[in-house]
Order: structure tokens, then sequence, then C-alpha cells
């Protein structure tokens, strides 16, 4: 009985409350639906909505994504993170226009095949796209759920995972399944707010069990996060003459591949500066054709799910060519609005343009 009054009360302040507005709201195109969650994942909606757009304007069918330069798709991508997307992005849309004739597919199981797709995405683009019963569990449905129904199992567990599952599932208008699952996701984004969440002008306060037994901050349930690993990154902007620098993609497994970033040198810890001048990396990459240092910048940090990464760019000036820098290439210095690089190092290069040649 409450599972019944919970989603009519919820369809009912849809229909007549909820006023949040977004530009994707009663989409159909399953190519678009799926280029919204694949950004929207682990991002912002005010964030991601400028991204949607680039997207929506430079691509907006599968095959003319599928046919774009990866170096393109990363360039339009830069600055969203979590880089693991653009390159499923990429590999979707090319599964798509070859294998199944640019035509998106149209059951849970065929989506769910489909690489950086899981059951949230697949539930997203079913119900969406397609009308198929099958509801979505984001952040915001996780909180509304736990919070209403009182539940104190972690979200991150098999058994809390089960569990929201299962009910999410059953409560589901099956009639309407999109039209269900926006307004969950609309009431967590809006009224049961993470923070300061409006609760005493929540129409489905009365049955609320977080409210009622003032558990409202204490839900939803999330295991302890992991320690943070802490990174240090020492960027050299090597002059080569004439206005020639040196870069590289990044192809290791690990953050930011597939991006590009100037000479590295990663450390355990901070270096002072005297050790920087004096340090066994720039002897090996510099020490045989002679350099001078031009400038050497303040700490800038950037902040990931599990890391931190503290950076510093120290410009030089090379006296010669050198040319055991095999795994960089050189660029002249207005090529490097033409390539995608990490936040931290793009926001470098927009606040220190005057240090370039």
């Amino acid at each position: 009985m409450i599972s019944l009054d919970f989603s009519k009360k919820l369809l009912l302040w849809n229909r007549t409350e909820n006023t949040r507005q977004m530009p994707w709201k009663g989409e159909k195109d399953p190519y678009l639906v799926w280029l919204r969650e694949i950004i929207l994942q682990q991002t912002r909606v005010g964030q991601g909505m400028a991204y949607y757009e680039k997207f929506v304007n430079r691509y907006p069918t599968v095959k003319l994504l599928a046919k774009a330069g990866e170096k393109e798709v990363f360039k339009l991508w830069e600055g969203l993170g979590y880089y693991n997307r653009c390159r499923n992005l990429i590999s979707t849309a090319k599964i798509i226009a070859s294998g199944h004739q640019g035509r998106f597919p149209s059951s849970y199981e065929s989506i769910m095949d489909l690489p950086g797709i899981g059951s949230y995405t697949a539930a997203a683009i079913a119900s969406f796209a397609f009308g198929l019963p099958y509801a979505v569990l984001d952040g915001n449905v996780k909180r509304v759920l736990a919070r209403y129904f009182g539940i104190r199992t972690s979200v991150q567990s098999a058994k809390g995972k089960n569990l929201y599952q299962s009910l999410a599932q059953t409560l589901l208008y099956k009639k309407d399944p999109a039209l269900y699952n926006q307004a969950v996701m609309d009431f967590g984004a809006v009224i049961c707010k993470p923070k300061n969440p409006l609760c005493e002008n929540c129409f489905l306060s009365e049955n609320c069990q977080a409210f009622q037994h003032h558990w409202v901050d204490l839900l939803p349930v999330a295991k302890k996060a992991a320690p943070r690993k802490i990174r240090w990154f020492y960027y050299f902007i090597v002059d080569a003459g004439d206005g020639k620098y040196w870069i590289r993609e990044r192809r290791q497994k690990d953050i930011w591949e597939n991006l590009f970033e100037f000479v590295l040198w990663e450390t355990g810890k901070i270096m002072p500066q005297r050790k920087i001048k004096n340090s066994g990396f720039m002897r090996e990459h510099f020490g045989k054709v002679g350099f001078r240092i031009l400038h050497i910048s303040d700490v800038l940090r950037q902040t990931l799910t599990h890391q931190t990464i503290n950076g510093r760019f120290i410009h030089i000036r090379l006296n010669k060519q050198q040319n055991s820098l095999s795994e960089y290439m050189l660029i002249d210095s207005h090529q490097l609005n033409l390539f995608p690089f990490p936040r931290m190092i793009r926001t470098y290069l927009k606040d220190s343009a005057h240090l370039l040649a």
C-alpha cells in the first residue's frame, strides 16, 4: 500500500509541481539519450549540459560521431574528466555505425553489451528511448528510496544493490516508465536533496521514515571512502627553439589516457626548487645539451575521485636541439590549442600564455 501510495503521489507532484527544466526532457532519440547519459556519468547536470549541446551540434547523429577522429572527440571532451567515458563513447559509436547499420539496439540486453554501459545507463536508454519497463537507479533515486523507506543497508554492498534494484523495479509505473523515472530523479534533485532537503514542505514526509525518525542526514548509508592517493607531477615545458615544444600522448593505463602532456617527471613527494634544478631527471634529459630555467610555477592541484594531483610547471630553454626525447614530438606553440590536455595543463596554459613563445 505504501509502495502504491509513493508512486501515485510522486506522479501527481510531477504533473502539478515539477518545474525542473533540462534541454533533453522528453527526448526519445536513443542516440541522444545515450549521449546525455554517458556525459552525465559522474558529472553535475549543470556542467554536463554545455558538453551535451556541444556534442549534439558537432555530431547530431551516431554515424557522424563514428566517423570523427579520436583526437577531435577528445578535444571536444576536454575538461569533462573521466576520459574512459570518451573512449567508450568512440567505441560504441563505431559499433553501432558498423555492426548495427547506424541504428541503436532496442533491447535492454543488447544495450548492456555496448562498451561503457552498465545497468543504470541501459535502464535509462531502454525506458526513455524505447518505453521499456526498467527502473533507473542513480544517486538521486537511491537517496529518495533510502530516506522514504528507512533503508539502513549500505547502497554499495551486494545486499544493498539487490535491495534497491528490486524496490525501484517494484515502484516503477510500467504504463509510462520514462515519465516515472524522470519524476523520481527530478524529485531527488530538487526536493530530496543531499543537503538541506525540503522536508518540511515535502508531500511524502508523512510516511517518510527518515523524516519521522530524524534519519535524514544519516541516509543513504555508504561505505567510508578509501584513503586518497597523493601524486606529484612536474611538467617541463621545454622550448626547443623557434617556439617549438615537446609533448606526448599518455598511453599507459592511468589517469588521462589519450590526453597530451609536456615532459613529465612524477615523484612521490614535493621537491624543493633547488632539488628540481639539480635533479637526476634534468641531468639525464637535458644535461648533455644544456638548458636554462626560465620559470617555475607555484603548485597547482586537481582533485580526482580517488587521488589528488599536485603539479608544477618548469619552463626551460635548451641551448641546442635535443634529440633524445624519443617518446615526445615537437609542435609549434600555436598548435597547443589543437591537442586535448588534462584540465590542470589546459588551465595553466590559459593563465600563462605570456610565457610561451
